[in-house]
């Protein structure tokens, strides 16, 4: 089954908690944590106090922690105490991609890895038997309302094909550009996991906007 995990950059933050209360409720499976510091992305989103602060309000929520920043396995720790059940760091933000993932595993949550749209997926083929997931960026990471890059489809039915020919158990997800067009060509392709913003957050009713994504 599709997954959804609506990205709180596009909640009203001046009501977070209640936002993701919201569209929890509605049917989303997790929450995406975009972090972004700035150096690594052209923009500066929010850090380890809004995630502790989500974390105490809504203890049982999953949390698909996202960093887009430099030094990544550096942070890790702080997130995971915050709450995050999930850390996904850029490969093209680390040296040691293996040694991130073991890191990350070492704070007991699960590992993922992230590549943009310029990173052809064999740069990450040789972890992909470590990590539980692959997040794969159909924008640019950095901003949020970019048009979606149909590249990423190729992507996503590369990683499909090889989780399938080596027997590997990682879950694929997308970010960037997503909605029910989108998402079709995604979930066709061997795509798990929906991240999508305003497709949920702003919607009308946010419970048939899970539910029209996950039918996908």
């Amino acid at each position: 089954m599709i997954q959804l995990s609506p990205s709180i950059l596009a909640a009203d933050f001046a009501d977070l908690g209640r936002e993701c209360r919201k569209v929890l409720d509605a049917g989303a499976d997790m929450l995406h944590i975009d972090v972004m510091d700035g150096h690594f992305v052209p923009n500066i989103s929010l850090g380890v106090p809004v995630l502790a602060s989500l974390h105490k309000a809504l203890p049982d929520a999953y949390y698909d922690v996202h960093l887009m920043i430099s030094q990544p396995v550096r942070y890790a720790e702080a997130f995971v105490q915050a709450g995050a059940s999930c850390i996904t760091f850029h490969v093209e933000a680390v040296e040691d991609a293996a040694g991130a993932i073991k890191a990350i595993h070492a704070l007991g949550v699960g590992a993922g890895v992230s590549i943009k749209p310029a990173t052809p997926v064999e740069d990450i083929l040789p972890i992909l038997d470590q990590v539980e997931m692959v997040l794969v960026m159909s924008v640019e990471p950095g901003f949020g309302g970019q048009k979606f890059m149909p590249a990423a489809v190729d992507k996503i039915a590369a990683l499909d094909a090889y989780r399938r020919e080596h027997g590997l158990g990682f879950r694929i997800s997308v970010d960037g550009g997503v909605n029910s067009q989108t998402g079709a060509l995604c979930t066709a392709a061997g795509a798990d996991i929906l991240v999508a913003g305003s497709q949920v957050f702003a919607a009308a009713d946010p419970a048939a906007a899970v539910a029209e994504l996950r039918a996908l």
